[in-house]
């Protein structure tokens, strides 16, 4: 698929404060930085119509173009019945999303913008695709590494990561955020270039508090 200009970015995760900070909630940690760092007087506030939680930013790279931000209050495994309704809502196409979740195939980390395949395995994206009838959406996939062959990946992604890991993790998503007004924008291919060089020379940074989209409590 060809990069588009941006109007909804999704966070996926699971609600719940018995989620809160576990690897599979990594697109709502996202969300979390995003505003802390870029937006800090907005905040994610639910919203019945789009079965979720959602904010409006303005990133200012596309003239007279609001961005939405949405955190599906559905399960993992249901959030295409949020993004379709957001879609719906706004009168949005697939194209004009940005899905961001947790990626088993990268190391924590690591962080890769991808236009369009599969899910992966990921049940998010696989609802989300089943929903839209489409794969043609810009995912950022972040990396939170895997247990292993043999080892049980869903007790894995539910959990929380270690103190390492984790900060590797909040580094790939600040990196991520440095870069999203090109993705925005819809110039991924420069994204994705500078994405890579600050990954391999960046290091984490003494944590802030930030506020869970999952539980509406400081972190």
């Amino acid at each position: 698929m060809k990069a588009s200009p941006i109007k909804l970015i999704v966070g996926l995760g699971n609600p719940g404060e018995k989620y809160t900070k576990t690897r599979h909630n990594a697109g709502f940690l996202f969300l979390d930085r995003l505003l802390n760092q870029r937006f800090p007087s907005v905040s994610l506030r639910p919203d019945k119509n789009l079965l979720g939680l959602s904010a409006q930013v303005d990133f200012g790279v596309v003239d007279g173009v609001a961005v939405r931000l949405l955190a599906p209050s559905t399960f993992m495994n249901l959030s295409g019945s949020s993004v379709q309704a957001a879609l719906s809502y706004y009168k949005l196409q697939a194209h004009q999303i940005l899905v961001v979740h947790d990626e088993l195939d990268l190391d924590a980390g690591i962080a890769r913008i991808k236009l369009g395949g599969g899910h992966g395995g990921n049940n998010g994206l696989r609802h989300i695709t089943q929903v839209l009838g489409t794969s043609d959406f810009a995912r950022l996939r972040v990396g939170i590494g895997h247990p292993g062959v043999g080892r049980d990946v869903a007790s894995y992604v539910l959990k929380q990561a270690n103190l390492a890991d984790q900060d590797k993790i909040d580094l790939a998503i600040d990196e991520s955020i440095a870069v999203l007004d090109r993705i925005v924008s819809g110039d991924c291919a420069s994204a994705m270039n500078d994405l890579h060089t600050r990954l391999s020379v960046a290091k984490p940074k003494k944590k802030a508090a930030i506020k869970d989209s999952a539980t509406g409590k400081d972190t």
